[in-house]
């Protein structure tokens, strides 16, 4: 038996698990549910509830020998003590016995199902977590059918309380397990909602402004072992039996956490199937068992009622409603007219499958490289494609001995999950090393946090990869030689990087240079390429960013990352030629480059498409609108940072007419001469793995593989994980980097001037709620939006004359925003910082900033 288990006997069935387990985790292991209420798997214990006291027993040593002592049968002599113990704080010890199902356990059982029930509102009939509630289904196990309380005794408190916006409390309804309240502490860091009072007067608050001030509410409905905390959107809109769980990913970062989509028909929506809530489904290598709150709450957009639902051609100066076959004939013979100048454009959160059909589209069909993401904001898949984070690996494997950097990227705000998890390995022991031009909230968990400045990004990651090469001696005095020193002697070393302050090209080269770093050799021999657990992660700026990058989205690069002979025009490029006409035709798919301000209008375009979702200000300005199905009408497959494939299911009807970007684009490709299209998405993921070497192997069922994961969440006991789904439709593939396979070159680094002027430079940063899209059709989280806010050094602010509070017009790049100063001191001298705005900036720009009249109402 090895050294690290315990052998421990639980009713009457022996079972071993590592050292340090809790009794409660090791009978769930064998299948024996102790009920519980305040505790949770991912938290640690406190006791609270005592819902899950056991009888719990030692064997007995001679006190000379130390031997274990043994009774007349020659069988160990167990002392169980005087009374009962918390299954959730007691750790097994070899040789520990459990009783679970003695008449003093059920009686203490009861006891505490009926105290909980003294203050407890007998309002189940209403109350959404019915159906699915731990209390409900405790009391209807161990209850006694009967109180011995006076109904006029029962506490009587506020039943419809807002915590915020999104999350709201019904104080009768909490049984004080302080799940959420040690959530929001322990694992986030966001102490936002406390205890207050005492005693029977005990409820939960929050004190924050906004309220609730998180990213994180919604999982503490999810961990609620009650009624007691709903989501505003979600709050007496279903009962949990009448829902259909859809398993999908979320399509709004590069995490791509796992989720379910519930959906239920409803007569207000003329019958249709709509998305009541979207919670966490199980999948412990990507998201665990949590989504954020953008995740959650902006699923809106796929039911919303303005959606496109028909395809429209320009017939002078409006948009006309048309047939598929009028529209889709028009655009095939307008490509072909402007074959020889034409452009394909997308966004970053279209499916695998469309992307293919569109590289294949304009390769294949139209003989066209001239293809690119609308918004090059991030580069370097090529780099990632060889030294990308190995398969098979998992960042909750991540602690002691190891290392994590993190370059340009604010985790917080870009992949929230990715800063959890990253956040947790430091708590496990992990060395944390960040470089930025700014703080992030990633500083206060870092061994070495490191601000350099702007203009400075590469230069300091160039100085970084050289120390990491040699041994110095100048750690103690140097924090970039302390930082380098920590990397490249850790066991493991994951490194994210993000564009925050740096151009496209300026990206390339960080990508490489953190490439490099991670080849380079420590004192073994060993560099940390291709080894589980260790490689490059790209913050991409949208869910399936990757996947473009997979397929081919790339004016250089064709699928599976194939150099091409002559590449074609990159998104720059194609804007430049929209502006003077020397580009005649442009295709745009899932993206908006006049609304981000890529693009001032369709400039001297002869003809431009778009297929997109809803009205956007590029469609505006279309000559053929093509309206596209959701990712919840469709199934298909999403990429996320970490290069695992991952697949979606269809969850609603499809709005209206539309169609599935994949199979619009395959009818043109059929009427430009590809053939006869596929006819399911699965036949084009089939397609797609053929030529997309990475993806060889792979199809929809492998994609649908999974295994048992722990903890054990998602089974009838609710009350043990909380209320997330297990993971029954896929746990998806990650596809291997080339270091994995053998040796990887040292990348070029190309001479790249990053230095700036001394004028004043503005920096776009990200924040989660940024407007957009998707998001603006998010009702419940519109006050949540993040609002155009210009942060300014003290010095800076002084120098333009302005204050803290202040109403101001930047210009920048020929682009007008207003915003609100922010003067605190979180930007650098020399740099403002615009939040809240569609990035259509890229890199670093010199500003101008000029003061907006404000004038008061006269008196009436």
């Amino acid at each position: 038996m090895s050294d690290d288990l315990v052998t421990l006997t639980v009713d009457g069935v022996e079972v071993s698990v590592p050292q340090g387990t809790l009794v409660v985790d090791a009978a769930k292991w064998i299948g024996n549910d102790i009920p519980v209420f305040c505790y949770h798997p991912k938290m640690e214990p406190v006791g609270m509830c005592r819902m899950c006291l056991v009888e719990i027993g030692i064997p007995v040593r001679d006190r000379e020998t130390g031997e274990v002592a043994l009774d007349e049968n020659g069988e160990p002599q167990i002392n169980f003590g005087r009374g009962l113990q918390t299954g959730c704080t007691v750790r097994v010890s070899e040789g520990m016995v459990v009783r679970t199902n003695t008449e003093p356990v059920y009686d203490a059982r009861e006891a505490v199902i009926e105290f909980i029930l003294t203050s407890h509102p007998l309002d189940c009939p209403i109350c959404d977590k019915g159906g699915e509630c731990p209390l409900q289904n405790l009391t209807m196990q161990h209850g006694k059918g009967e109180t011995r309380m006076h109904f006029s005794d029962k506490k009587k408190l506020d039943k419809h309380v807002p915590l915020g916006e999104l999350i709201y409390l019904d104080r009768e309804r909490c049984i004080q397990c302080g799940r959420c309240v040690r959530y929001q502490d322990e694992l986030v860091d966001d102490p936002v909602i406390h205890f207050h009072n005492r005693g029977r007067s005990l409820e939960i608050v929050t004190f924050s402004d906004p309220g609730f001030d998180s990213y994180w509410s919604g999982n503490t409905t999810d961990i609620c072992p009650v009624g007691a905390l709903t989501t505003a959107d979600f709050r007496f809109g279903a009962r949990p039996w009448e829902l259909t769980p859809v398993a999908s990913i979320c399509p709004h970062c590069p995490v791509g956490c796992n989720t379910t989509m519930s959906t239920r028909r409803e007569a207000r929506s003329g019958g249709r199937s709509v998305i009541k809530r979207i919670m966490p489904r199980q999948n412990e290598r990507v998201n665990e068992i949590w989504i954020c709150d953008k995740g959650r709450f902006v699923h809106h957009f796929a039911d919303s009622p303005q959606r496109l639902t028909q395809p429209l051609v320009r017939e002078g100066n409006e948009l006309v409603e048309v047939s598929w076959d009028e529209a889709l004939d028009h655009i095939a013979g307008k490509l072909q007219q402007y074959k020889g100048s034409v452009a394909g454009l997308t966004g970053g959160r279209l499916s695998n499958e469309d992307y293919f059909q569109f590289q294949k589209l304009f390769r294949d069909g139209l003989k066209s490289h001239n293809l690119d993401l609308a918004r090059r904001k991030l580069a370097g898949g090529d780099v990632v494609a060889k030294v990308g984070i190995s398969s098979d690996s998992n960042l909750l494997d991540l602690g002691d001995g190891d290392a994590i950097l993190v370059a340009a990227s604010d985790l917080h705000e870009e992949a929230p999950v990715w800063w959890f998890r990253v956040k947790q390995a430091t708590e496990r022991g992990a060395k944390l090393v960040v470089l930025n031009l700014r703080p992030t909230r990633l500083d206060q968990y870092a061994a070495h946090a490191i601000h350099y400045p702007l203009g400075e990004a590469l230069a300091t990651v160039r100085q970084l990869v050289n120390l990491a090469k040699v041994e110095t001696e100048t750690a103690a005095t140097n924090p970039l030689a302390a930082a380098a020193e920590t990397l490249i002697t850790a066991n493991n070393l994951v490194a994210f990087y993000g564009s925050e302050g740096l151009s496209y090209d300026q990206t390339e080269v960080l990508a490489r240079l953190l490439g490099n770093l991670l080849l380079v050799e420590n004192g073994d021999g060993m560099s940390h390429a291709g080894r589980a657990n260790n490689g490059l992660i790209p913050v991409w700026p949208h869910n399936n960013t990757q996947g473009a990058w997979d397929m081919g989205i790339h004016p250089a690069l064709g699928p599976g990352y194939a150099p091409q002979a002559e590449p074609g025009l990159d998104a720059a490029a194609m804007y430049a030629g929209a502006a003077d006409g020397s580009l005649q035709a442009l295709y745009v798919a899932g993206a908006d480059p006049v609304g981000d301000g890529l693009m001032a209008d369709r400039g001297q375009l002869q003809f431009l498409v778009v297929q997109e979702l809803f009205m956007t200000e590029t469609a505006v300005q279309a000559d053929v609108v093509l309206p596209a199905q959701s990712w919840a009408e469709r199934e298909g497959t999403f990429t996320n940072g970490e290069r695992r494939v991952q697949r979606y299911y269809p969850a609603i009807p499809v709005v209206g007419q539309s169609r599935a970007d994949w199979q619009i684009l395959a009818q043109i490709g059929e009427r430009v001469g590809l053939g006869k299209p596929a006819f399911a998405a699965s036949l084009v993921f089939r397609d797609l793995a053929k030529v997309v070497k990475p993806y060889a192997g792979m199809d929809y069922r492998s994609l649908a593989w999974t295994e048992k994961q722990w903890p054990d969440v998602g089974g009838e006991d609710m009350y043990y994980g909380g209320n997330a789904y297990d993971n029954r439709s896929g746990l998806g593939q990650q596809w291997a980097a080339a270091a994995e396979k053998g040796a990887v070159e040292p990348f070029d680094i190309p001479a790249l001037d990053d230095t700036i002027s001394t004028d004043l430079h503005l920096v776009h940063t990200a924040a989660l709620y940024t407007p957009g899209t998707l998001i603006d059709q998010s009702a419940v989280l519109a006050p949540r939006v993040a609002q155009p806010t210009l942060y300014l050094h003290q010095e800076d602010a002084a120098d333009q004359d302005v204050v803290d509070g202040e109403q101001v017009m930047v210009s920048v790049n020929e682009r007008q925003v207003a915003a609100t100063t922010h003067v605190n001191g979180h930007a650098p001298q020399g740099t403002a910082l615009l939040r809240g705005v569609k990035d259509g900036i890229g890199g670093t720009a010199v500003i101008q900033i000029s003061k907006i009249e404000v004038r008061e109402k006269e008196p009436a």
